[in-house]
């Protein structure tokens, strides 16, 4: 599976719904959202304490929050000259 590929797979874990959460990215099938799992692991926890915390979540579901939100930054990042 090429690096494309993977990111893709990783993506379709993430779901945008305004119904679920007022339109926040979360973990498909969750309530959980892509910043919580981002503050969580930028507070310094691990992904240990992340998995033992919200069972529900699987290490894919973290890979993917993390691709989701590097994506956004990137996206939404604005370059001071």
């Amino acid at each position: 599976m090429d690096q494309s590929t993977t990111m893709h797979n990783l993506l379709q874990r993430i779901e945008v719904n305004p119904e679920i959460l007022v339109g926040q990215p979360v973990v498909r099938g969750t309530r959980i959202p892509v910043y919580l799992i981002m503050n969580y692991l930028e507070h310094g926890h691990s992904v240990e304490e992340l998995l033992d915390d919200y069972p529900t979540l699987t290490r894919e579901d973290v890979a993917a929050a993390q691709a989701y939100a590097t994506l956004e930054r990137a996206r939404t990042e604005v370059f001071s000259w």
